[in-house]
């Protein structure tokens, strides 16, 4: 639970309780004392993830820096993972906690397929997912909030889908596009304004791109390109023929690209 200095009694009203925290970025402000509980503690966090659905279907991208308050606890943090042939998952929120979700989230997409000799349908996969949001809000309520992304390609209905989630495990499917993580706000925006339906696969990873280094430019938390040190967000597709991650030497030439044109306009 949240930590509260001598003489400031949470007192035994949780609805009353939980008015008086307010959630702000990485973990728990305490209402008094305005410091954030999770970056007390040194928890590196994950920040921002985007996914977005083209004609063949569905782009997801994040970038690669963890913070831990206003410092930066990693560079290289990898937030988009495959789940399985057909699904992955981009995380923001406690990197820890997240990490150890997304990795028994495929063990038990692993194990299903197994013991069932199919795999697990998109909406399964989705609903298990959210199941385990909801059982880390215990977690979640100490500053260790996960909120994560799924998208795949579902076999059945031949086509994309998204959904986003919240920490109390509800989960939501979105037609077009999602954002989460602290430059969710710029990301989201770029995503939809340039977001069309007919878009391919390449449109769709400029526009993921390009999300990023926007959010990256407004948002001290998110992690833009780096070339000096070789680092570029993760960006991968999923179509019917499964997972596959964009090269870095791809990305090193779009992101070239963003750069040609902010610097023309």
């Amino acid at each position: 639970m949240p930590f509260f200095p001598p003489g400031d009694d949470p007192g035994s009203n949780f609805p009353d309780l939980l008015g008086r925290i307010r959630r702000h970025g990485a973990g728990d402000v305490h209402p008094s004392s305005g410091v954030d509980v999770g970056a007390s503690l040194g928890v590196p966090h994950a920040t921002t993830c985007v996914a977005l659905r083209y004609q063949d279907g569905v782009v997801i991208a994040g970038d690669r820096r963890a913070t831990a308050g206003n410092l930066i606890s990693h560079r290289t943090m990898e937030k988009v993972l495959p789940a399985d042939r057909h699904s992955a998952v981009a995380i923001a929120g406690s990197a820890g906690t997240a990490m150890e979700m997304v990795r028994l989230f495929q063990l038990q997409l692993e194990h299903y397929e197994k013991v069932e000799g199919q795999a697990l349908s998109l909406e399964g996969k989705a609903n298990q997912l959210s199941a385990m949001v909801r059982g880390n809000l215990q977690a979640a309520m100490m500053g260790m909030v996960v909120v994560p992304i799924f998208a795949g390609y579902d076999l059945l209905r031949a086509t994309g889908r998204l959904w986003d989630f919240d920490a109390t495990g509800g989960r939501y499917e979105e037609r077009h596009h999602v954002a989460t993580g602290s430059g969710s706000l710029h990301a989201g925006t770029v995503i939809k304004v340039g977001f069309r339906e007919s878009m391919s696969r390449s449109e769709a990873i400029d526009l993921a791109a390009r999300a990023l280094w926007e959010a990256a430019d407004a948002d001290s938390a998110t992690g833009g390109p780096d070339p000096l040190r070789g680092i570029y967000p993760v960006v991968a597709w999923i179509d019917i023929e499964g997972y596959e991650r964009v090269p870095d030497d791809e990305l090193a030439e779009r992101f070239a690209a963003v750069v040609q044109e902010v610097a023309e306009r």
